[in-house]
């Protein structure tokens, strides 16, 4: 296992906090960026967004979208095909060039339903990030939502009254009610003008029988949400992404509406569909406004849409301006100007699970200055871990309300499993290996402790917690910790050492615990301490 060369620093109780009021050690870039970049790989279509950043205001520079329909491409086995696959890739690229040169902290690119259900994304992703020069994260459906909401809030005039807003992706669909630019409401429903396109219209044909099975369908998950969501609950509704914004286009541009979106007005074409009768006489001399990358995805599109008026008792929607990208960036400046939802998020959970705040802190301010330590020589490295790590310190004791024993796995499964807004999912799973990794034994973590990062991160809230066991405000030792030749050092007082004889065994049994997953940790002067027990 790979570890740094050589680094050392000195630890001790003399070293305080970080002033920031939730956190000892706050670890994000504070660079000033004037340009951030959202990339939206959706299931319909991959969008590309860039903003210029004025205070608090993003305002748009450049965009590009490419229509790949990778939700197409997922078959009945749940894996993306290979054309599929090179649709999305070549957008990529050329998102990728566009992007060239900007800092990795400006750039977010986020994958939604499909990336979260195909059994070979992981395959995908490494390729794709590849092409794009970025990382990808792939969020989960109410985390899209939220984001949904943030970028369309952002383009509406302020209101405390509730509103509904529905995004009708390629894949899934996002109905979230919120008030001003918080969402209060937020599901994810698996149906999107893709997947519903390609199952109830396969034989491309614009039947009534096609229609009617395809708002079945739609109206039965919609049931699920249909008190929480219905009209009264919320006092407008809005349309956020394509789907939306095509239909409405379409009801415009021939007559069916005078503005925004009705049940009148979708019934009309949906009637006028059904006259053309089958998709490969979709054209836009057939339906004014259509465009020819919008045919294959309307039927389905427009089913659900039909189903969502009648559910949820919508009488007109109109038109967002902005959507998930926009929400993207602004969630991207929250997190520089420090309203970062993950704080947020974290702390809900520590109230929520009844965290014990004041020992939650005590191991962070150690594990944090730890890891600072072992990582000296790769300061960006330790920015990154280093964030973690403090949400990790926070949240490694929630899994104590449902057992006590093996509360480490009890964490780490609500870490891993739980709605968590804000993050996504690889940063919930590895936030989860973190908690999980805390205690006990390392037999667990075979395989799992390769980055030096990782091996750094999890030596740091191992160590703290054990020298906090006590769970009191004590006097702790000056402690030297590097990393050098590939082995871990911590060097302590012996006086210290000898008058914690518990802390000593422990020391012991945590060498013993790295040796066994070829890691060499070596605790000065434990050698002498064992030679005369």
């Amino acid at each position: 296992m790979s570890a740094p060369n050589s680094s050392s620093a000195k630890w001790s109780n003399d070293r305080q906090p970080a002033p920031d009021a939730h956190a000892w050690g706050d670890t994000r870039a504070m660079t000033q960026l004037s340009t951030l970049a959202a990339v939206d790989l959706g299931s319909n279509s991959f969008h590309l967004q860039v903003a210029r950043v004025v205070g608090e205001q993003v305002y748009p520079l450049d965009s590009l979208r490419e229509p790949v329909r990778i939700g197409a491409g997922l078959g009945a086995d749940k894996r993306l095909d290979e054309a599929a696959q090179q649709r999305g890739l070549n957008a990529l690229r050329q998102f990728g060039e566009r992007l060239r040169g900007m800092p990795l902290e400006s750039v977010r690119a986020v994958g939604t339903n499909t990336l979260r259900v195909a059994k070979n994304a992981k395959e995908f992703l490494a390729k794709a990030e590849a092409a794009l020069g970025f990382p990808i994260e792939v969020v989960a459906g109410r985390e899209e939502a939220r984001l949904i909401y943030l970028g369309v809030a952002h383009g509406l005039p302020p209101s405390p009254a509730p509103r509904l807003v529905v995004d009708i992706g390629g894949g899934s669909t996002e109905c979230i009610i919120g008030a001003g630019l918080e969402p209060l409401k937020l599901e994810s429903l698996y149906m999107g003008c893709v997947s519903y396109s390609m199952r109830h219209f396969a034989d491309g044909r614009l039947t009534k029988a096609n229609f009617r099975a395809a708002e079945t369908a739609a109206g039965t998950e919609l049931e699920t949400i249909r008190r929480a969501f219905r009209h009264g609950e919320w006092t407008r509704a809005i349309g956020s992404s394509g789907t939306a914004r095509a239909l409405g286009d379409l009801l415009e541009f021939n007559g069916y509406t005078d503005n925004g979106i009705t049940l009148e007005g979708l019934q009309r074409l949906k009637a006028h569909m059904i006259r053309i009768g089958t998709m490969d006489r979709l054209d836009a001399l057939a339906l004014a406004g259509l465009r020819a990358d919008r045919v294959p995805v309307l039927p389905g599109g427009l089913s659900i849409m039909l189903a969502v008026f009648e559910a949820l008792e919508v009488p007109h929607m109109a038109m967002a301006t902005g959507a998930m990208r926009q929400g993207i960036l602004y969630d991207m400046l929250g997190r520089f100007h420090h309203h970062d939802m993950r704080d947020l998020t974290v702390e809900q959970f520590m109230h929520r699970y009844h965290v014990d705040a004041a020992q939650a802190r005590r191991v962070g301010t150690l594990a944090h200055s730890l890891l600072q330590d072992l990582l000296a020589d790769e300061p960006a490295v330790a920015a990154g871990a280093g964030l973690l790590l403090d949400w990790a310190a926070r949240l490694h004791e929630i899994g104590i309300t449902v057992a006590h024993s093996g509360y480490h796995k009890h964490t780490a499964y609500i870490v891993r499993n739980a709605d968590m807004p804000g993050f996504s999912r690889s940063e919930q799973a590895r936030l989860a290996t973190l908690v999980l990794a805390h205690r006990g034994s390392l037999d667990k973590m075979q395989g799992m402790l390769e980055a030096p990062a990782d091996i750094a991160s999890t030596m740091a809230l191992r160590l703290a917690a054990m020298f906090h066991r006590s769970r009191t405000d004590i006097v702790l030792p000056a402690i030297e910790a590097r990393v050098q030749r590939g082995e871990y050092r911590l060097k302590l007082e012996p006086q210290w050492l000898a008058a914690n004889p518990l802390t000593a065994a422990l020391l012991r049994e945590e060498i013993a615990q790295w040796r066994r997953v070829g890691i060499t940790l070596e605790v000065r002067p434990m050698q002498e301490l064992l030679e005369v027990a």
